[in-house]
């Protein structure tokens, strides 16, 4: 990507992220960037453009979970949910820009265009899969039910990004920093099992010294590509 590209797209995340879309300036934006405002037709049309390409690249460094749509069809759907848990965990472990949480946190607090394209491209993908997997173990639950078992999955994962500040500030930032992505995971599939009644969750096994504690198998994650999670009929 051209340097000027990404200057530009830094200045606008940290830019929109303070004053939104409508509150925006592309002289402002520019000048922080050291660009001139043709740069921003050259490379993203206009100021609606610049903003939905800043809003999905906040959105994949703050969230950085990209989901297939289909796990391996003789996988039982206990250990589709395992993996799952296990992957978007160390996925949302990794560090991320403040000014991406707050870009982020903005719009899909008041849904736009850009919410719609980050929902449709990355969340509504996962979102089907874990609803797909949840299908499998409870066929006989009603959608209501299966919306919010998957909402108290999402959310227990959620938490630990959304309000790390916050949780820094009651408890400290060695106390949360020691909470490695691998032990978040174990927590919640051990909870969510146990909630379930699908019995003790599993530990993950490989050190993982770069994060400070352990990350999911090795057959879960293939290097930074996600692996072939499959539910088979996700929606």
């Amino acid at each position: 990507m051209p340097e000027a590209k990404i200057r530009l797209q830094e200045a606008a995340e940290d830019h929109f992220g303070d004053h939104g879309f409508a509150g925006a300036s592309l002289r402002t934006i520019c000048l922080a960037a050291g660009v001139n405002l043709a740069s921003v037709k050259y490379y993203f049309g206009d100021k609606e453009g610049l903003y939905i390409a800043t809003v999905k690249h906040a959105h994949q460094c703050s969230a950085a979970v990209e989901m297939a749509t289909e796990f391996p069809h003789e996988a039982p759907p206990v250990d589709q949910l395992r993996a799952f848990i296990q992957i978007v965990a160390y996925r949302m472990h990794a560090p991320a820009r403040p000014s991406a949480m707050k870009l982020r946190m903005r719009e899909m607090a008041d849904p736009g265009k850009a919410a719609h394209i980050v929902v449709q491209e990355f969340i509504q993908p996962m979102a089907f899969a874990l609803r797909g997997i949840l299908r499998q173990l409870m066929p006989g639950a009603d959608e209501s039910r299966l919306l919010m078992i998957g909402f108290s999955v999402i959310g227990q994962i959620l938490y630990y990004r959304q309000n790390r500040p916050i949780s820094e500030l009651i408890f400290g930032k060695p106390a949360i920093d020691a909470l490695s992505s691998a032990m978040v995971a174990d927590h919640v599939v051990k909870f969510t099992f146990g909630a379930l009644g699908l019995g003790e969750g599993y530990e993950c096994k490989n050190d993982d010294p770069k994060a400070g504690g352990r990350r999911p198998p090795a057959d879960l994650l293939q290097g930074d590509a996600v692996p072939p999670l499959s539910i088979g009929g996700s929606q």
